[in-house]
């Protein structure tokens, strides 16, 4: 069984040096790109995407971790992806949250089994942890996107 290195406070990084809901746009193009022979784009050209609208649904309440360790891989969260943190959203039963247990970050799916709650890795490599009794345990938040850099 593995172990996953934890997130130090200094890993949690603002989402954008930006106020939030500044305009940040890009291009946006309805159509599908073909990885293979090109076609004339302009003629799908829509709205302008902005990234904070589309990956912000608290802005007062919204920041991003860096990940570290493989324990989410399963769920798609590799090391150095980002991760869109809401404090505002409750988790529920299969949430993916950032917690905070005896002084230690951790991404992990939220469970809930009766009345105890446990945290699921996505790799099989690494055990759930129950959260024991006595244990400091806190949500940070819900995380709600990925961004990984290619």
């Amino acid at each position: 069984m593995s172990v996953s290195p934890p997130i130090r406070r200094y890993e949690i990084i603002p989402l954008a040096a930006a106020p939030a809901r500044s305009p940040i746009q890009t291009p946006f193009f309805s159509c599908t790109a073909a990885a293979g022979f090109p076609s004339p784009a302009d003629d799908y050209l829509e709205q302008p995407l902005d990234f904070n609208e589309l990956l912000i649904k608290n802005p007062a309440a919204t920041f991003a971790v860096r990940i570290a360790g493989e324990s989410m891989t399963g769920a798609g969260l590799f090391p150095g992806d980002i991760a869109v943190v809401d404090r505002a959203a409750t988790p529920t039963n299969g949430s993916m949250i950032l917690a905070l247990l005896d002084g230690e970050f951790t991404v992990k799916r939220y469970r809930m089994r009766g009345r105890h709650i446990y945290l699921q890795a996505e790799n099989p490599k690494f055990s759930d942890i129950a959260i024991p009794e006595g244990a400091t345990f806190e949500v940070w938040g819900v995380i709600s996107h990925a961004i990984r850099m290619l």
